[in-house]
């Protein structure tokens, strides 16, 4: 702090904590154990067709997100998430295609899981 002649610098100190909410971390939505053994079913039986090779999963703020990969370097081609806040309306959970479109939303995993099953089933020659 310097002063010079008739004035006076005032220098403000702010508290800044690295933790907000006052040391309480910030809250997460996350998949339970019921949703995650329904999700790593359906990835299970898509890897062993060869189509999937990798998942990845954020847990944010106001969404979980479960990302499947064909190859690793590559964008998600399908995103499960979960969006609490849209429980009472369109429905928690949602697959997402990799150009953004919704593919299925609705209020349960496993119904909403079936638009990817249907990948698995081809027509024999």
């Amino acid at each position: 702090m310097t002063a010079s002649r008739g004035q006076v610098r005032v220098m403000n100190i702010q508290n800044t904590s690295p933790f907000p909410n006052n040391g309480k971390p910030a809250e997460q939505i996350a998949f339970d154990r019921k949703e995650l053994s329904v999700i790593l079913g359906v990835y299970g039986r898509m890897v062993a067709a060869g189509e999937w090779r990798d998942y990845g999963m954020s847990f944010l703020r106001d969404v979980a997100i479960f990302s499947v990969f064909r190859r690793t370097a590559e964008h998600p081609i399908y995103r499960i998430e979960k969006r609490p806040k849209l429980r009472s309306k369109q429905g928690m959970y949602s697959v997402i295609a990799m150009d953004g479109q919704i593919l299925k939303r609705g209020h349960d995993l496993k119904a909403v899981l079936r638009v990817l099953e249907r990948k698995l089933i081809r027509a024999i020659d």
